[in-house]
């Protein structure tokens, strides 16, 4: 038997009444929070919802790089995929990195930049399959005390390393047990009567394509999600708030986040995927259409400029919204692309509709512009550019705006009680002005100053409703 070791690098129906319901106008501008990690799970926002899995650095889409312990160079798929793999490299690269999907706990699909997978063949081992079958499956077995330190076991015995992720970590046993444990643990009536409580008036509730096939969505995903929901809305009615549901996850992914429902990070939706995401917000306008609560859906979040372009977006959205139509005359919302793209590009084709808003997200965040900029700094640059952009769209006779992502975090690092209170200060004096309203993210976190909860139950935010 031949052994090959590397040395493993990763980087980590209707439930209400009547359908054409004529759905409570939501009272203007909304003050929402976003329930984000409940019924789409984001890994970073609570990272112990993943300690009981077994090889948990090896989640699907992890992005591995295999270092030969004889050779020290990097295993490669040559020109990107499509022909054979070496190792031959000094530094690695985008060819010389490999996205996991897995298939248990210790074995997986390797998927190669160009998106083919790697596979044992009669003349060695290539990335030219573009599905994954027993002969592109690999284990992955890791020294005890190294745990870096790995072998790759091919299908012939010869060895050569968000929701998705979390669902299909656990495997089909234990899955459906955690995932139900934390959806009625996580968010529940107590929640939105605080919420209620603190002057909020919405949440937003992100939801991923599966729901729609809720019991028995297709695996790994697990059932019981469109329960929450539903126990979500009569809540919202109880405590007198409104319901944007947003489609966070759509299926191949929009935008390559983990929690868009991504396997491995690609990108992939497009117009041969329009048909079944406009089934699934014809799903939740039928199931929801009539709730008093419901108010808005939302067709898409945070698609990515340029992979999808305006065109398939606009087509999507009119699509969409037709399907809504049909069941209601609540709000739907579009979200604006990330990435470089102007949220006013939607602006004339949202005035051909009715009753739509636009979402843009605003972080101060995740740019070396932001975490370069001092306190005051971060703090002007929402009275000045934020404030500026959002008159400006406002004053452009566009639709109505929500901002609907943002938080009490900043770039700037070691920020005191007071530094925190004048920012969000100014995000709510200026984001106030939005016409659709401001949903902050998220609710609950385990990075304190994105918990809008840990915020005001630790005076970091003065909300003052209007």
């Amino acid at each position: 038997m031949v052994y090959l070791a590397f040395l493993l690098f990763f980087n980590l129906i209707s439930c209400f009444p009547s359908s054409h319901a004529q759905n409570t106008d939501p009272k203007l501008p909304l003050r929402a929070v976003n329930l984000g990690n409940w019924l789409v799970t984001e890994g970073w926002m609570k990272p112990s919802r993943f300690d009981g899995i077994i090889n948990k650095d090896l989640l699907d889409g992890a992005h591995v790089q295999f270092l030969s312990t004889k050779l020290n160079k990097y295993l490669c798929a040559e020109n990107g995929g499509g022909t054979v793999l070496v190792a031959n490299r000094i530094s690695p690269s985008d060819w010389e990195t490999f996205r996991l999907w897995r298939v248990n706990e210790s074995y997986f699909h390797l998927r190669v930049l160009n998106k083919q997978f790697v596979g044992l063949g009669n003349q060695g081992v290539k990335a030219v399959s573009n599905t994954p079958t027993h002969s592109e499956t690999f284990q992955i077995v890791r020294k005890d005390d190294a745990p870096n330190r790995v072998r790759l076991k091919a299908s012939n015995g010869f060895f050569l390393q968000g929701e998705y992720q979390i669902t299909n970590g656990y495997g089909p046993v234990k899955a459906p047990q955690v995932m139900q444990a934390h959806w009625d643990s996580y968010i529940t009536e107590q929640d939105f009567k605080f919420i209620s409580a603190n002057g909020l008036s919405a949440v937003r509730i992100p939801v991923g394509w599966w729901i729609a096939q809720d019991p028995n969505p297709p695996k790994p995903f697990v059932g019981g999600s469109l329960k929450a929901l539903d126990n979500a809305f009569t809540w919202a009615e109880k405590y007198g708030m409104k319901v944007i549901v947003d489609l966070h996850a759509a299926k191949a992914s929009q935008n390559r986040f983990e929690h868009s429902g991504a396997r491995d990070g690609f990108l992939e939706w497009g117009d041969s995927n329009i048909d079944e995401t406009v089934a699934v917000i014809e799903f939740l306008a039928t199931r929801y259409g009539g709730s008093p609560s419901l108010g808005a859906i939302e067709l898409m979040n945070e698609p990515w400029a340029p992979d999808i372009t305006v065109d398939a977006l606009t087509k999507y959205y009119k699509a969409g919204y037709d399907a809504i139509r049909k069941h209601t005359n609540a709000y739907v919302i579009l979200s604006a692309r990330l990435g470089p793209a102007d949220p006013k590009e939607l602006f004339s084709f949202a005035r051909s509709l009715n009753r739509v808003a636009i979402d843009v997200h605003w972080y101060n965040l995740f740019t070396d512009m932001f975490i370069t900029m001092t306190v005051q700094q971060n703090i002007d640059y929402i009275y000045d550019q934020r404030s500026s952009d959002l008159d400006s769209w406002i004053s452009a006779n566009g639709p109505p705006i929500l901002i609907g992502e943002w938080t009490g975090e900043f770039g700037a690092k070691n920020g005191s009680l007071e530094d925190y209170k004048r920012y969000t200060k100014a995000e709510l004096d200026v984001y106030g002005g939005a016409t659709f309203g401001w949903a902050y993210w998220s609710y609950k976190c385990e990075e304190n100053h994105w918990s809008l909860k840990w915020m005001i139950d630790n005076n970091f935010i003065q909300l003052n409703m209007r």
